[in-house]
């Protein structure tokens, strides 16, 4: 092959498609607007419409990195490859976590309902809530009884949380609205058990909600990055779960949990990678490293209650604000962990 053939045959297959009268849009997408929403008309049923993949709105304004480099990418929560189902109880709340999206489960769990035979009288997606009629129980001839499964997204990434209501009454007496606890503990005990394990042995079911995009609310936790304060995590939850849920993510996040003091709501801590590399990194994973050195804080973790949700914040140990990178990195560790 000639040099001149060489050259022309390079020239084609750089130039490619666009070359032989074949338009590239591989970038195409960056030309794309958003089309009008369609409108059905108020005499017809709009159930079947809806967004397929929904953007979700930014509650907080982001705020650019002043250093302008972009960030190493966050390590991936060890709950994501975690396949389970389990029950978790903190007092007197127990519900079962999923590490599953709520759109998954919520069909998964009426397709268990329905086979079990369990009749549903009131479903709300959008609340996440699923009612059932009033039940009989041969071992209890005198009352009737129903549940309520409350679906929500939970604390950890990309999972869901659901908890149980049981209600009795006299069989012919009036109904009374839900109460906030179970009428009868072990029945309650009894049905998360059984829903528990049922979502345990059908860990393959494929379907998705594709219309209930929102079910059971917004997130529990969120990371706050405000333009002219320092960013923390917005938690949706009472202190004693939060507080648990913090301490819990702390270790299991990489942290070294020094001191804590539930009544100040602070946790002293030092970041692992940081002690790996103050105690010589390499020769002291051979061995070479002190025994006895002292762990000392860099950190504090603190888990302050508002009123309308529990903030939780990390500073130096002086009190003082961390750089807004960091913060954020330290904070997206955290919520990471958090379950």
């Amino acid at each position: 092959m000639s040099r001149v053939t060489f050259i022309i045959v390079g020239f084609i297959m750089l130039s490619g498609c666009s070359w032989l009268g074949i338009e590239d849009n591989s970038y195409g997408y960056l030309n794309a607007q958003e089309a009008q929403v369609t409108v059905v008309p108020e005499n017809l049923d709009s159930t079947s419409l809806g967004q397929l993949y929904p953007i979700p709105k930014l509650s907080q304004k982001l705020v650019a990195d002043s250093t302008g480099e972009i960030p190493r990418p966050q390590p991936i929560s060890v709950n994501t490859f975690e396949q389970l189902v389990k029950i978790q109880k903190i007092d007197e709340k127990r519900w079962i976590l999923v590490n599953s999206a709520p759109s998954k489960l919520w069909p998964r769990i009426r397709n268990i309902l329905n086979k079990s035979g369990l009749p549903t009288l009131a479903v709300n997606a959008s609340a996440g809530i699923i009612e059932t009629d009033w039940l009989a129980y041969k071992s209890d001839e005198a009352n009737e009884h129903r549940f309520k499964f409350m679906i929500s997204p939970g604390v950890q990434i990309d999972s869901t949380e659901i908890a149980v209501i049981h209600q009795q009454k006299l069989i012919d007496s009036v109904q009374q609205d839900w109460d906030q606890i179970s009428d009868t503990d072990a029945k309650e005990e009894d049905m998360i058990s059984f829903l528990a394990g049922e979502l345990a042995a059908s860990p393959d079911f494929a379907s998705v909600s594709m219309l209930a995009q929102e079910i059971g609310g917004s997130s529990k936790v969120e990371i706050v990055n405000p333009e002219a304060a320092d960013p923390f995590i917005q938690v949706n939850l009472d202190f004693e779960r939060t507080w648990a849920s913090i301490n819990y993510s702390a270790v299991r996040g990489g942290f070294t949990l020094v001191d804590r003091d539930r009544s100040q709501g602070h946790l002293l801590v030092a970041y692992s990678s940081e002690l790996q590399e103050e105690a010589g990194g390499f020769l002291n994973w051979l061995g070479f490293g002190d025994e006895n050195d002292v762990v000392r804080a860099s950190y504090r973790i603190l888990v302050q209650d508002t009123g309308n949700a529990i903030e939780i914040r990390l500073v130096r140990m002086d009190g003082d604000s961390l750089e807004r990178a960091l913060t954020l990195k330290l904070l997206n560790i955290v919520r990471s962990n958090m379950s």
